[in-house]
């Protein structure tokens, strides 16, 4: 991790889950970790659970990743206090039990396309900016899911647009990579695909569907994360899948 020493790590959706793992994770090894998320009051109590020499190296923003104009605003804050981003942790992802043919869905369908695909877009768009304008070097994480692979089948239930937004997120992953390239860069991109992660994302009626599966840690993909991260700067993990043992998808 000698290379991020201090440098800027931004972390969506870091209040709960994976977000909050990935954040504990880069400060402890050294980083300046600034989470977005609507709730502010729980990525500020993320200060009390790193290493004490860590604590100052904890920030918070509140931003809903919904709205592109609070994105922007966002990361200028980060540049302006804390420096260039370096890494870029897409992990704000949301999911709502719904069917697509359901009649009043709008809402919902909106809000998880808003959040798992515009969301990543816009966040993207910024970082890459701020990385490119300061060496042309950084990490951009796209915190994935099996099901942007293939859709499972949980009986009596419906994935709906969800799974659509996380195949999206895959030939994203793609899409980045060519990007950066084609812009003369060296920035890194990694698609991180759980199988069942215990957050909070997971509505309950549904892990009663699948009879309490096992699940991952949302620590498990903080670790899987910082792997990715330690590579040297030729070596780019494009995807990573990580399942827990006895998964049946």
């Amino acid at each position: 991790m000698e290379r991020w020493q201090n440098r800027v790590a931004v972390v969506t959706g870091a209040s709960s889950g994976i977000g909050a793992a990935c954040m504990k994770y880069l400060a402890n090894n050294g980083m300046v970790v600034v989470g977005l998320a609507r709730r502010k009051e729980l990525m500020d109590a993320l200060r009390d659970q790193v290493e004490p020499e860590a604590r100052a190296r904890v920030h918070a923003i509140r931003c809903d990743l919904r709205d592109d104009q609070q994105i922007i605003a966002a990361f200028k804050e980060i540049e302006s206090k804390y420096g260039p981003v370096a890494v870029l942790v897409n992990n704000a992802g949301t999911v709502r039990v719904m069917n697509l043919v359901n009649e009043n869905n709008s809402q919902d369908v909106n809000d998880v396309i808003n959040t798992n695909v515009l969301g990543v877009v816009n966040c993207t768009r910024e970082a890459f900016r701020s990385m490119k304008a300061n060496g042309g070097d950084g990490h951009v994480f796209m915190i994935n899911s099996i099901s942007g692979h293939i859709v499972p089948r949980i009986p009596n239930h419906s994935l709906n647009i969800y799974a659509p937004t996380k195949f999206a997120v895959t030939a994203m992953t793609e899409v980045y990579r060519q990007e950066f390239l084609n812009q003369n860069t060296k920035v890194k991109v990694t698609s991180i695909s759980p199988g069942a992660v215990d957050t909070e994302i997971v509505p309950q009626e549904m892990k009663v569907a699948l009879e309490n599966p096992p699940f991952l840690q949302p620590e498990d993909i903080a670790d899987a994360l910082l792997y990715s991260l330690q590579t040297p700067p030729h070596v780019q993990i494009h995807e990573m899948i990580v399942k827990p043992i006895g998964e049946l998808l």
